[in-house]
């Protein structure tokens, strides 16, 4: 099968160290390439991919610095990977909304992920556009507006490569909050948790632009040094570490997150999760089994205590049957048969597809 994959173009694929759809798309990528499968991947210039590397732009737009406006440079890495898209069995557009505009000059066929939730703007795009769409758990196809366009395919959660994170048994005495730090994501709240617990805290993620004023005057003032102790942006070696040594990750989401990595990712070092039930969370972390799933922050305190009753070997298990990239791999290619060999149909959101039960094995929610 030849296939197409475009990726975003703000950061590298992988990414060095922030950037959860570039890291799935990476993965997904090599494990094509690994099956037989002729793929090219449309990414920026300074990507590492066993695949053929095509791009617009030498480096990625977060690393280069000197763009002003992204949204140009995307435009042309999206028209252009379009118009060299003849030849190709299947385009998966990874790239968002730009891709789904321009999907109609293009009469190979297109499925896109849809890693983020869909912005009301964004409307007109999703109702002209006419290809396939999936998104990463069910949390998020439930949000999805009810589009007259594009035909959903199903469900397909990301996932990571476990074998290149460690598990370890014996932990450390620190809770780790790892994620982008912003109001959405709770790190305040994290703080609040181990402040009751009494528990040393490390909070290791990027600060974007758009939250420096809450990084600075929420989060900040309490980092001390001692408890509450600010890593900064881990690369891929510094998480893995962190992950294997803290006693669990805590997440107190509070936004309907799509999916989240970080949890798969822990729970591959062995160390449980506790988070908000908000999201794809109930999907990700088996409650009492492999972590917690609480709804507020007296509850997280409870169930950080309890931490301990968590198996870490029972996490890794989990995060090896049905997060690895080999999964997400097959899936994805059950998606791309069934769309190439035309038995799909037309549905729409909200109308039930029959075969997903067949492509996606173990998912038993129903439509």
């Amino acid at each position: 099968m030849r296939i197409l994959q475009v990726a975003p173009l703000w950061e590298r694929v992988p990414p060095p160290a922030y950037g959860g759809t570039e890291a799935v798309v990476g993965l997904l990528t090599d494990a094509l390439v690994g099956l037989g499968h002729d793929v090219t991947l449309r990414a920026s210039g300074d990507s590492l991919t066993l695949a053929e590397l095509r791009s617009v732009y030498p480096r990625s737009l977060r690393s280069a610095g000197d763009v002003k406006d992204a949204f140009h440079c995307e435009l042309v890495h999206v028209a252009e990977a379009l118009r060299d898209s003849r030849g190709f069995d299947l385009i998966h557009n990874h790239a968002g909304e730009p891709a789904l505009a321009l999907a109609g000059l293009t009469g190979v066929p297109m499925l896109t992920t849809t890693h983020c939730l869909v912005a009301p703007e964004a409307r007109p795009v999703w109702e002209n556009y006419q290809g396939f769409f999936n998104t990463i758990s069910w949390a998020q196809f439930r949000t999805f507006p009810p589009f007259e366009g594009p035909r959903f395919a199903g469900v397909v959660h990301n996932a990571i490569d476990v074998a290149s994170f460690p598990c370890r048994t014996d932990k450390e005495d620190y809770l780790l909050f790892l994620s982008r730090v912003s109001p959405e994501k709770g790190a305040h709240l994290a703080i609040e948790v181990a402040r009751k617990l009494g528990t040393r805290l490390v909070i290791a993620g990027k600060v974007g632009h758009l939250d420096s004023q809450y990084f600075h005057s929420i989060v900040e003032p309490e980092i001390d040094g001692k408890q509450i102790v600010f890593f900064g942006e881990a690369n891929a070696q510094e998480k893995r570490e962190l992950y294997s040594k803290a006693s669990c990750l805590v997440l107190p989401i509070c936004w309907e997150e799509p999916f989240g990595l970080v949890m798969t990712e822990a729970m591959a070092c062995g160390t449980p999760v506790v988070a908000f039930a908000r999201g794809a969370a109930p999907e990700i972390i088996v409650d009492g089994e492999t972590g917690y799933l609480v709804e507020e922050v007296d509850s997280m305190v409870d169930a950080v205590q309890h931490i301990g009753r968590i198996d870490p070997l029972c996490c890794r298990r989990h995060v090896e049957h049905h997060f690895d990239v080999h999964v997400m791999a097959g899936r994805y290619l059950a998606l791309y048969e069934v769309i190439l060999a035309g038995a799909w149909g037309t549905p729409r959101v909200g109308e039930p597809v029959l075969e997903l039960a067949t492509i996606l094995g173990d998912q038993k929610e129903s439509l």
